[in-house]
C-alpha cells in the first residue's frame, strides 16, 4: 500500500536539513512498529520519497512524504504511533491511502504556498496593499541571477500564481511554482519586490512557512492547483 503522509516542522527543527529530516523518519518509523516495506538488493532501504525538500530556516505546515506499507491497520492508528516518537517541532498531520497509480510526491510537486513574516527590527514600512498590487500588475519582473561562474536575468511573473498583502498579520502570502524545473525561492520575490520599491533587502530580516503543497491537476496553460493531501482516500 502506498501512503502520503502529511506533517509540520516547527521551532528549532527548522534548521535541521532535509537528510537530517529523512533520517529522523526512518528512525522513528522503525520505533512506532509501522509496517514498511523496504528496498531489494544488498544494501536494503526503507521505501520512502519526500515532495519538495524544505530549505533550512523555514518552518512548515504543509510537508509530505510517500512510503509504502505491507499493512495497515487504520489511519489515526498510523498518526498516533508516529507522533509517540516525534520531538517536539515535527508532527504527523495526517495520511492517505494513494491509488496505485499515483505519481511520487517529488514528481507530483508544482507549487508551494508561503507566509512571509519579518523581525519586528526589520519590518518594512513601505509595505501595505497597493504596494504588492502594484508590484504584480508589472507585465516583467526581471531578477539577476548571480553564481560563482556567470549572472543571468529572467523573468520570475509567469512562476507567480498568487502574491497578495494580508494587511491584518502584515505578512505577505505567496504562491510560486515549486516544481524541479522552474522552482522559485520565495526569498527572491521579496527581494525583487524591495528592488522594484528601491528599498534595501536583507533576507536575514525574513521569517517564512511554508502553509501548502500543490500538485497540479490541470494542464500547463491552465494551471489548477490541488494540495497534495487531497490525492487518494482516507482508510
Amino acid at each position: 500500500m502506498k501512503l502520503r503522509v502529511k506533517f509540520s516542522k516547527h521551532g528549532v527543527l527548522r534548521f535541521i536539513g532535509h537528510l537530517d529530516v529523512m533520517r529522523y523518519f526512518q528512525k522513528a518509523i522503525r520505533r512506532a512498529e509501522i509496517d514498511i516495506a523496504y528496498s531489494t538488493g544488498f544494501s536494503p532501504h526503507q521505501i520512502m520519497s519526500f515532495a519538495a525538500p524544505l530549505g533550512v530556516g523555514l518552518e512548515s505546515n504543509g510537508e509530505y512524504m510517500d512510503i509504502e506499507v505491507h499493512s495497515l491497520t487504520s489511519a489515526k492508528q498510523f498518526v498516533d504511533a508516529l507522533n509517540a516518537q516525534m520531538t517536539d517541532g515535527i508532527k504527523v498531520l495526517e495520511v492517505r491511502l494513494l491509488p496505485d497509480n499515483a505519481g511520487n510526491a517529488m514528481a507530483s510537486v508544482a507549487a508551494a504556498r508561503y507566509t512571509i513574516t519579518f523581525r519586528k527590527e526589520y519590518q518594512p514600512l513601505f509595505f501595505n496593499s497597493s504596494v504588492v498590487d502594484n508590484f504584480m500588475g508589472q507585465e516583467n519582473i526581471i531578477v539577476t541571477k548571480k553564481t560563482k561562474r556567470s549572472e543571468s536575468t529572467f523573468d520570475i511573473k509567469p512562476y507567480i500564481f498568487e502574491c497578495y498583502f494580508d494587511e491584518e498579520n502584515c505578512s505577505i502570502v505567496l504562491t510560486v511554482d515549486a516544481s524541479s524545473a522552474n522552482n522559485l525561492k520565495p526569498s527572491l520575490v521579496i527581494s525583487a519586490l524591495y528592488e522594484a520599491n528601491n528599498q534595501e533587502f536583507d533576507d536575514f530580516g525574513l521569517l517564512i512557512t511554508r502553509e501548502e503543497t500543490y500538485t497540479n491537476v490541470g494542464t500547463a496553460d491552465s494551471v489548477q492547483l490541488e494540495p497534495l493531501g487531497a490525492i487518494g482516500s482516507e482508510y
